[in-house]
């Protein structure tokens, strides 16, 4: 198993919290990395129909109230168990005393934020980062971006269509229908398809409900309940009174790229490197990495896009206490001029030179034109940077 960036944070967090909860999608590596990082703590998977049932019938044995420190797998399986631990903690007053995981916050992080408040620390876990995957082998962009990011497909030789194939049925189709009756499941999956051939693009309700033959309101529930899930995310828009009208709809992205391939049909990264929507499909990737960098430090990712009614777009804007950062992100291994137009739009109508960066598929570290051009396999160093 490569080293995962989380640890690190959840080390710190849990020294101040009596209860640490780690959330993230399916097969991200949450158990992994919290039975890695606490080895001696009790294991109880909610999974395991066995421990479900006792934390159902008698908490208060499962949970015994002695020193013992627990992790707990699952737990949106049980969320009444989060009543008896927060008893537990009250009484005990002890620090470091639980890890609880959960895959579908749908379930489970209302409950967390009502019996837990003030008790427990809060991370998301995403599928590996660039930098993570890097620690044992550097890929082409299109190899990684095909393959996907979920920790097995790298402990092993699975293919990536067969994985995601599986992944999407057992794992997506049982988690929805967990949480909504979905009467017709081939239209569901012909919703997800759309929904990845629009990845990186403005999210239009009506249209997207149009080709999918599904009502306006079977949509939103939809596109909830994946970002629940950790499958998509939407991008707000980013608008300060510029005295220009700018688009107010969200982008919609996938966290992963290999669920977007397996989606499309892509079946090899040399398909990848000849479809349409590589562009898009890359720009996926870097969001979603930028979102992962944000969320390994316990941050809350502040990353709008912009774009105005002219067609002036700039690809994120990452907003610190000091200044608005506008993010281009290009597919191409080089470096063009015309790739900083927006970015030297967008400086000139907020009215000031903030930083800004480029990001290219090649190998390029170099500042250019008042922007850093840089490679996506720097990411991590960029957002050092962006919140220095």
């Amino acid at each position: 198993m490569f080293p995962r960036q989380l640890a690190s944070t959840l080390s710190k967090m849990h020294k101040f919290f009596p209860v640490m909860t780690v959330t993230g999608p399916r097969q991200s590596g949450k158990t992994t990395l919290v039975r890695s990082c606490y080895p001696d703590y009790k294991y109880v998977n909610l999974e395991d129909l066995k421990f479900r049932q006792m934390a159902k019938d008698d908490p208060d044995n499962l949970i015994s109230k002695t020193q013992n420190r627990m992790i707990v797998d699952e737990i949106q399986h049980v969320p009444e168990l989060l009543s008896t631990i927060q008893v537990v903690v009250d009484e005990d007053k002890i620090n470091n005393r639980f890890i609880l995981t959960g895959s579908n916050q749908f379930e489970y992080m209302k409950n967390i934020t009502q019996s837990l408040a003030g008790r427990t620390g809060i991370l998301k876990l995403l599928p590996a980062t660039i930098e993570e995957l890097q620690y044992s082998k550097i890929m082409p962009a299109d190899k990684m971006t095909y393959q996907g990011f979920y920790p097995a497909l790298y402990q092993t030789d699975f293919s990536p269509s067969m994985y995601y194939q599986s992944y999407i049925s057992t794992y997506l189709e049982r988690d929805i229908r967990q949480l909504v009756n979905i009467r017709d499941i081939t239209t569901f999956n012909k919703f997800l398809a759309l929904c990845a051939g629009r990845t990186g693009q403005i999210l239009n309700m009506n249209s997207l409900a149009l080709d999918a033959g599904i009502s306006h309101t079977t949509i939103q529930n939809w596109i909830s309940i994946l970002e629940a899930s950790f499958i998509i995310y939407r991008l707000q828009p980013y608008y300060k009174n510029f005295n220009k009208r700018v688009i107010k709809a969200p982008k919609l992205y996938f966290y992963d790229t290999g669920i977007v391939c397996q989606l499309l049909g892509i079946i090899s990264e040399q398909q990848l490197e000849l479809h349409p929507l590589r562009g898009e499909i890359f720009e996926t990737m870097v969001v979603s990495e930028f979102m992962k960098q944000y969320y390994n430090r316990g941050l809350q990712p502040n990353l709008y896009y912009w774009r105005d009614q002219q067609g002036y777009e700039i690809d994120l804007i990452a907003e610190t206490a000091l200044q608005s950062i506008p993010i281009e992100i290009k597919s191409s291994y080089t470096y063009r001029s015309d790739f900083i137009k927006n970015i030297r739009y967008f400086n000139k109508i907020q009215g000031k030179e903030s930083d800004a960066y480029l990001i290219l598929n090649g190998n390029i570290d170099e500042r250019i034109n008042a922007v850093n051009v840089t490679s996506f396999r720097k990411i991590k160093e960029t957002v050092d940077k962006i919140l220095r």
